[in-house]
This record gives structure tokens, C-alpha cells and sequence, in this order.
């Protein structure tokens, strides 16, 4: 059920004032997390005997407050209600995929690298920015301008340290840390706002290239272990779906936009070879490539056997069925919509999934099944 919101700046501790509810508990939420996945097992609990160092580039998929931080925002209610209880510079109702994995090492979750208000960088930094491409190069905050971040860290992280400065990371520390890199579906979108799909596919090495250029300026620095996500289905987002679905021989059978899906395809076929060749080309490395594509369309295809419903509609936006996407009134907007906490959405706001997506996207994440090498989850520790 969508409830309309009227007024979404009066947020106190998950209860709103001048809105027609209150926030229920959290009770179903939790219920279905328990009922339709084991959200970590036991078989991936890292035993770590020093603290996991963790070093992520990327979008708005993994951004835990860098955009906010950068341009002095912070993202209106009902962003956060779920777990935060509050807006928490993250563009979903909770956590995202990055805090689960973080949560499962039993480490805090990443600080933003731009967050200048008493940071702690112990256990690594976020470099993901909301919007981020891997093209133009030198567009804030391109994956160039992220890794260019990331080496001026590396560089003045350790001297600090011999300075006295603490909360950093030290030298031989950046050898054993893991990079993560999940990045790619904001160059595709923005490509379908202007190309054909074969000009979108002709531009689609390019894209490659800079992820190569970025795995090996961390390389060259020392990093030896990357954590590689592909792209998901870009087709069966709300937002693409309420933008730009003309006819119904463009829809796959779940209803997705089969040529946005099937850049997709081509982007991680791609990037999966680009893996292989670095796998064989850089010494001592390893890379995993994770097939996110496969994870998350399986929980859109599938959603009512994990208790979802209404798997193409957004839960907070405007426009009603089928899928509440309106460019005009985003979530948080006046005039949104949003669903009741605890509904089974899979979709947060059109274009980023609610904290009960991120916790089964984690989990499947952390079985290792769509990982290539298949490793243990051990691989994320940085005493190895």
C-alpha cells in the first residue's frame, strides 16, 4: 500500500508530525529478512585478527554519505527510516550492500573520504560518490578523480601517522586492504538519454578501459586484492521503466527494458574479461568478479518467492501504479508517495533498493556462488 506524505520535514526519532501516520514497527521487516534468507551465515563470518581495511570506489549503490558531505546536504526524510531511524546521507530507507559487508567483518561502516568532521579511517575509506561515472575523466567524481583521491591518501596517510596524527591507515597496511570497485551503471544510463543502443554499446569499452587504468594505478601502489562488482539490470529500474518504456515488444517477460538490460550484459561481459586479463597480467593479485546483474535479477524475477511484491515499483516517489516514478517529485519531494515500513519493496526510490533488497543482495553476495575465483570469505581479511 502507497500512503501520500504531505509534510516530510518533521521527522523526529521514525515519527511524523503533520503527515496522516506513524511509522509502524519494525517488526515485518525483520520478519522477512528472517523468513527468506539467512542474511549471514556462519560460513562467511570472517574471524579477522586485525581490523579489515576496506577501500570502495563508486556511486550512489555504495555512497555512505560522500555526496552529502561534499556539497553540505543532508537527504530529506523518509531516506533512512528503516534501520537509522532518520535520513543518513544514504539514498535508501536503510543500509546499503556496502554497510552489510562491513557489518558481516564486524568492522564500522566506511567513512567518506570527504567527511571533515572528526573522520576515522581505521578501517578504510569510501571514496563512492553519488552520480559517479568512470566517464567524463575529470568530472567530480569521476572513478579517475576517486583513485586520484585515493593515491593522495595513500601518500599522506602513513607520514601523518609518524607525525602522530591517528584514525589513519598505515603503510604496510594498504598492501593487505581490500579495493572494491562498483561502478558503471550511471555511464549506461546516461548514454541511453542520447544514444542509440548501438552507440551506447560502441562506447562501452571505453568505459572498461578506465576501470583497467584504475585497478592498475591501486596496483601499482600496492594493492594486491579487489573485490570487482558488474552492473545490474538496468532495465528493470522504475525510473527506466516510467522514462523511457515505449512499447511492449521492448519488456522482457518480468517486464524489463530488454535493450537497457542487454547493455548491461555486454558492459559485464566485458568487464569479466578484463578481470581474466588482469588475473594473468598483474603478480601476486588476486580479483574477484562478482555478478551482481545475476543476484539482483533473480530477486526482481523471483520477488514473490523471497515475499516481495511489486517488484518494478518504486516505494517512495509519486505516481501511483505501476511503477510511482515521477522525474518531478522524487522521493523526499513534495507531493511523494512512499509505502508503509515493513511493505515488501524491492525498489527504494526508482533507482536504489531498500535496506531489504541490500540485505539479500549481501548475503548472496557473501555465499560466494556468483563470485569468480569462488573464494572464502577469509579472502576480506587483512592479516592473510
Amino acid at each position: 500500500m502507497i500512503v501520500a506524505k504531505e509534510n516530510a520535514s518533521k521527522l523526529d526519532m521514525g515519527v511524523v508530525k503533520g503527515g496522516r501516520y506513524l511509522l509502524v514497527p519494525f517488526f515485518t521487516l525483520y520478519m522477512i529478512l528472517f523468513l527468506y534468507l539467512p542474511l549471514l551465515p556462519h560460513s562467511v563470518h570472517c574471524q579477522c585478527t586485525k581490523t579489515p581495511i576496506i577501500f570502495n570506489f563508486g556511486d550512489s549503490n555504495s555512497d555512505t554519505g560522500g555526496y552529502a558531505d561534499g556539497v553540505g546536504l543532508n537527504f530529506a526524510p523518509p531516506n533512512g527510516r528503516t534501520y537509522f531511524h532518520q535520513p543518513a546521507r544514504r539514498l535508501s530507507d536503510g543500509r546499503l550492500m556496502i554497510d552489510f559487508l562491513c557489518e558481516s567483518l564486524n568492522t564500522d561502516y566506511l567513512t567518506p573520504y570527504l567527511n571533515s568532521l572528526e573522520p576515522n579511517f581505521t578501517n578504510g575509506v569510501n571514496f563512492a560518490i553519488i552520480g559517479s561515472a568512470t566517464l567524463p575523466r575529470y568530472v567530480p567524481f569521476s572513478l579517475f578523480v576517486q583513485v586520484s583521491q585515493f593515491l593522495r591518501f595513500r601518500y599522506r596517510s602513513p607520514a601523518l601517522m609518524l607525525n602522530g596524527y591517528k584514525d589513519l591507515v598505515g603503510d604496510e597496511d594498504f598492501e593487505n586492504a581490500l579495493y572494491t570497485i562498483d561502478i558503471g551503471q550511471n555511464d549506461l544510463a546516461a548514454s541511453f538519454d542520447n544514444l542509440t543502443y548501438s552507440q551506447v554499446i560502441e562506447r562501452i569499452p571505453s568505459f572498461i578501459t578506465e576501470i583497467k587504468n584504475a585497478i592498475w594505478n591501486i596496483y601499482e601502489k600496492g594493492g594486491k586484492k579487489f573485490w570487482v562488482h558488474n552492473t545490474g539490470p538496468l532495465g528493470c529500474l522504475p525510473q527506466k521503466l516510467a522514462l523511457l518504456a515505449r512499447n511492449a515488444t521492448e519488456l522482457d517477460k518480468h517486464g524489463c527494458l530488454q535493450p537497457l538490460n542487454n547493455a548491461a550484459k555486454t558492459f559485464n561481459a566485458q568487464l569479466r574479461v578484463l578481470c581474466e586479463q588482469l588475473r594473468r597480467e598483474l603478480i601476486n593479485v588476486t580479483i574477484v568478479y562478482v555478478d551482481i546483474y545475476s543476484i539482483e535479477y533473480d530477486l526482481i524475477a523471483n520477488a514473490s518467492n523471497y515475499g516481495f511484491e511489486s517488484p518494478l515499483m518504486a516505494c517512495c516517489g509519486n505516481g501511483g501504479p505501476p511503477y510511482n516514478y515521477n522525474a518531478n517529485i522524487n522521493c523526499g519531494r513534495t507531493g511523494y508517495t512512499v509505502c508503509h515500513e515493513g511493505s515488501k519493496f524491492i525498489s527504494w526510490d526508482g533507482v536504489h533498493y531498500t535496506e531489504a533488497a541490500n540485505a539479500i543482495f549481501a548475503s548472496k553476495i557473501l555465499s560466494t556462488h556468483y563470485s569468480t575465483p569462488q573464494l572464502s570469505f577469509n579472502f576480506f581479511c587483512n592479516n592473510m
